[in-house]
């Protein structure tokens, strides 16, 4: 799970949660190569990088065959470090390049140099052997599809079902969230520097990378402030310091009145959320519904409180009690008229609301409308079909951060867009 929060650093008690872009982790090392004083080199980096990957490799597995895929960029020499440190460690390591290795440039040149082995051309005979393969091929900087020996390489890979650790990402794999480009292997290890990309998190990175080890490369822990990042994986590090304490002197009042608008026949919907937000510290919890699904309500849970809605000004009636300070509206609430006036009558509140299942569906083909009407802080929790409802053409966007982000800044509200990858944007 992914977050980005508008007031950003301000909530973050941990940067060891923060999420880098591709950009942003060259910019890390950019500042750390750049500093004044104690500034590291491209080739330490490489050399921590290739150490950390070899290090993690022999803490999971025994000395065995292994084939390191070295690519033409920075990955690569990773890929060389990688294979001169198993070599010392007494690993039978064989090293193959997509091209001639001759051609490799600053860092990577040095790299390759210190490994005293042969390099032989990357073919796919050479996974004959069922060896371990280390993917050093393309890591972060990769913007196109996987084409030539490469592609053929990873399709083999994945046909062959071979145990594959990949340096930073699986080549193929869009750092920053946006899918697959083209083909990539599947890894059961991944180790990767710093701190992840959203692809080591999100779908279907996430199921591509397998284990993530995240390595220490050196660069100083205050890189991360002067990165800025806008993106960090959710825990409670990120907003325990916001969270309301229990004082001595709290009541049911003083910890929020929370109304749940109750549908007819769906009625698990509503008191999943009653039991849910009574669990979390609400100090009260109203389930309000129609007559006929009244006594339902009063049969559940006998913390909440259960409100009729008798005519068509009842809602109002109960809305305007000031203490009632969040609503929900929309899980089992059906996509008719009436659930579409009452989210529009609870947003125009200015109060707390969130809106979810129905109340979002009702909306669809009209987001605007619903946009227009929040006028408090807001909440929309859709699923990727309840996405589609309201933003039509932010579903063909691949990177669900990026679709997040945009839906959040359209809608003026915080967007949890869920799934196994649930990713917060605000």
């Amino acid at each position: 799970m992914s977050i980005e929060t508008p007031v950003g650093r301000d909530l973050v008690a941990d940067d060891d949660l923060a999420i880098l872009t591709a950009a942003e982790m060259r910019r890390a090392e950019r500042l750390a190569m750049d500093a004044p004083s104690g500034a590291v080199s491209g080739m330490q980096l490489m050399e921590a990088a290739g150490e950390a990957v070899a290090r993690a490799i022999g803490d999971r597995l025994l000395p065995q065959e292994t084939l390191v895929l070295c690519g033409p960029g920075n990955n690569g020499g990773d890929g060389f470090v990688v294979a001169r440190h198993l070599e010392a460690a007494g690993w039978p390591v064989t090293v193959a390049t997509l091209g001639d290795p001759t051609g490799l440039t600053g860092d990577a040149a040095e790299a390759a140099d210190l490994w005293d082995g042969a390099i032989l051309q990357a073919s796919t005979d050479l996974l004959g052997g069922r060896p371990l393969i280390v993917d050093a091929l393309f890591g972060t900087g990769l913007s196109r599809p996987l084409t030539g020996i490469a592609a053929e390489l990873v399709e083999e890979i994945n046909r062959l079902d071979l145990f594959c650790v990949a340096v930073d990402l699986p080549s193929g794999l869009d750092a920053d969230g946006a899918g697959i480009l083209g083909v990539a292997p599947r890894c059961a290890l991944t180790v990767t520097f710093f701190r992840p990309r959203p692809a080591h998190v999100s779908l279907p990175g996430r199921d591509l990378c397998g284990e993530v080890v995240v390595g220490d490369i050196g660069l100083p822990r205050g890189t991360i402030g002067e990165v800025g990042p806008r993106t960090w994986r959710n825990g409670p590090g990120l907003w325990a310091a916001a969270s309301r304490r229990s004082a001595a002197t709290d009541h049911k009042y003083s910890r929020g009145h929370l109304t749940v608008l109750g549908g007819a026949l769906m009625t698990g919907a509503a008191r999943l959320v009653a039991l849910a937000a009574r669990r979390t510290g609400a100090g009260l919890v109203t389930i309000a519904a129609i007559p006929a699904a009244v006594p339902i309500y009063q049969l559940a849970d006998p913390g909440n409180l259960v409100f009729a809605l008798t005519d068509e000004r009842a809602w109002d009636r109960l809305a305007a009690d000031p203490r009632r300070n969040v609503f929900v509206v929309g899980p089992g609430a059906g996509d008719g008229d009436d659930t579409r006036d009452r989210v529009l009558r609870v947003l125009r509140l200015g109060r707390g609301a969130v809106v979810d299942a129905d109340g979002i569906s009702a909306f669809a083909g009209d987001p605007a409308r619903l946009f227009g009407a929040i006028a408090g802080p807001t909440v929309l929790t859709p699923h990727e079909g309840e996405f589609a409802r309201l933003f039509p053409d932010l579903a063909l966007e691949p990177a669900k951060l990026v679709r997040a982000r945009e839906a959040a800044r359209r809608s003026g509200a915080v967007v949890v867009l869920k799934g196994a990858d649930t990713t917060i944007a605000a």
